[in-house]
């Protein structure tokens, strides 16, 4: 269908798999062939918005002088001058419990990074980049299409970390980084630069976007959006961002700087969507800050929903290493989006709708969310401290000795736990229960658990925990294999997957009580990283492989035990 498109003169700029779509530049006489063909159900012009940096957000002579000092001592670590944005929402009492956004992939939506090299980003990890304005990987400023500062401002807000500087919520995250703004608003297309980041943000398999950015006038001679379409159903990134939420991504907007009117919202798109986390903004007083847009939305839903500090915040700047301060909801959007990844930190497992009933339920205006305010200010440490996980499994492996199969598992934490059903199979044959262990119920404490399988002729065996809650439900742990035959010998399996990017999983053998090396080479032998070295019993056993700090190529894996050597090539393409 694209080829007959371009053969009738069709110039194209996206596409989109969610609205089985198109856009692009035409002329009118090409637009009246392209109607045409059978496949083409509809063409609308794609708008150009007018949305301008707002001036509140860059302020110069804004300062931190109302911005209360951390105390010395009460946390681990000291955020400097970023200390009371993350204060007012409890975000350094969570970085206490340990929670830092690991294992959460964050995409950053917004008009540019200009200034990557700060120092604020030096550990983030970044793990791909893309410019959906001029179709390049260079997020940075590119001809006066974008301005970059404002995407740095913003993902320093969420990711960055220079202690005693700034500390973001999230400064463990993954991070992608779209460039989907056009500052210039003589270019043509802009609201499908939004859902083109957004698809490719789900292709990647990212958990939580966040965008700084809101959409409501048109540049002429278009007819700009109007409160009335402020209802979750018009605007094109609206209904996109509602269906990235159903595809599992917590989505995170500003609400806007469009300051309160009295007689209808002051939205702007997508924050006007049914599932997406509209966030305002509030000054260090807990206040609502003047400038932040209110609800509700035209069909009567409450917006925004949360609240966080957007009023002063500081943030890292354009220039070499330093800092500013600006304010706006494009800053407190970031910080709620950080709080989301802290939250799917502790439980993975949380639909977004699930995260956004955790915050309605331990915010500060709960009981009466309201047009200015929303749910109120998200508390990040009640809210996490609210979140249960079901059943924490931290490892799952086995062992073989003297004709038994040994199966030993240890839990962090149980909810509920009714206990675990073992099941087995062989490669020949479905998985079928074996045996049943009880479970604790409720727990905090660390529990080991262990099942013997006797009697097994020498054959490949695999094996899977199915965790049962007192309700009925349930869970299957991850799988893991003996190979009773190769436990004569010495093995080291094949990683999966390979390639791989940023890691890979890698499972190996040992037949007796052993001192066991594995290592990380590059294709020259030297060593880069040792992954295994310590004495090791009889079993099957499973090492993952971080390479989220390597360059693309192949490397090689290498188990030695005394006089045995096995060698594993694996790829990593980034």
């Amino acid at each position: 269908y694209i080829n007959v498109l371009l053969q009738n003169g069709f110039e194209l700029k996206q596409k989109s798999k969610w609205f089985n779509a198109v856009s692009g530049y035409a002329s009118e006489s090409e637009i009246n062939q392209i109607v045409l063909n059978s496949f083409v159900s509809s063409v609308d012009v794609v708008g150009t918005f007018a949305k301008k940096v707002d001036d509140i957000e860059f302020n110069s002579s804004q300062t931190g002088f109302d911005n209360p000092l951390q105390p010395e001592g009460v946390h681990t670590f000291n955020y400097g001058s970023a200390y009371t944005q993350l204060q007012i929402s409890n975000v350094p009492a969570v970085h206490d419990l340990g929670f830092n956004g690991a294992g959460v992939t964050i995409c950053v939506m917004d008009a540019g990074f200009d200034n990557l090299p700060h120092i604020a980003f030096s550990n983030m990890n970044i793990i791909a980049k893309w410019d959906f304005v001029n179709g390049d990987p260079n997020v940075g400023n590119e001809g006066d299409m974008g301005e970059g500062s404002h995407g740095t401002a913003t993902l320093s807000i969420i990711g960055g970390f220079q202690e005693g500087e700034m500390i973001g919520p999230a400064f463990g995250s993954t991070y992608i980084l779209a460039k989907t703004e056009n500052t210039d608003s003589e270019t043509p297309v802009e609201e499908d630069n939004w859902v083109a980041a957004m698809e490719w943000a789900d292709s990647i398999g990212v958990d939580v976007t966040s965008t700084s950015l809101g959409y409501l006038d048109y540049d002429s001679p278009f007819t700009s959006y109007t409160w009335q379409n402020m209802d979750g159903n018009t605007a094109l990134i609206t209904r996109a961002g509602d269906l990235a939420v159903g595809r599992g991504i917590v989505v995170v907007n500003s609400a806007g700087n469009n300051y309160d009117d009295p007689t209808h919202n002051t939205l702007g798109a997508p924050a006007d969507g049914d599932s997406i986390f509209a966030i305002g903004s509030v000054n260090s007083s807990g206040l609502r800050s003047s400038f932040s847009s209110v609800g509700p939305t035209f069909d009567g839903r409450i917006k925004p929903d949360f609240m966080a500090q957007g009023s002063n915040d500081y943030h890292a700047s354009s220039f070499g290493n330093s800092y500013s301060f600006g304010s706006g909801t494009s800053f407190s959007c970031p910080i709620a989006a950080g709080i989301c990844a802290l939250i799917l930190q502790k439980n993975p497992s949380l639909t977004p709708m699930e995260v956004r009933n955790v915050l309605r339920s331990t915010s500060s205006n709960t009981s009466s969310p309201n047009r200015l305010i929303g749910w109120g200010i998200i508390n990040a440490l009640t809210a996490i401290n609210s979140v249960t996980v079901p059943v924490e499994l931290t490892s799952f492996n086995a062992f073989y000795r003297e004709g038994i199969v040994n199966l030993i598992w240890i839990t962090a934490t149980e909810t509920n736990n009714y206990g675990f059903e073992v099941e087995r199979r062989d490669d020949y044959s479905n998985y079928q229960t074996i045996g049943f262990v009880d479970g604790n119920g409720t727990t905090t404490n660390r529990v080991t658990y262990s099942y013997d399988d006797k009697n097994l002729a020498n054959n490949r065996y695999y094996y899977r925990l199915k965790q049962i809650d007192f309700d009925g439900s349930f869970e299957y742990s991850n799988e893991v294999q003996v190979n009773i035959s190769d436990l004569n010998d010495f093995q080291l399996y094949q990683n999966y997957p390979n390639p791989f990017n940023p890691s890979t999983k890698i499972k190996y053998s040992i037949p007796q009580n052993s001192f066991v090396k594995i290592a990380l080479h590059d294709i020259l032998g030297s060593e880069l990283k040792t992954l295994v070295s310590e004495t090791v019993q009889p079993g099957t056993y499973e090492i993952t492989v971080d390479g989220s700090d390597l360059s693309s190529g192949m490397y090689f894996i290498r188990l030695s035990s005394g006089n045995i050597q096995k060698t594993l090539k694996i790829s990593l393409i980034k």
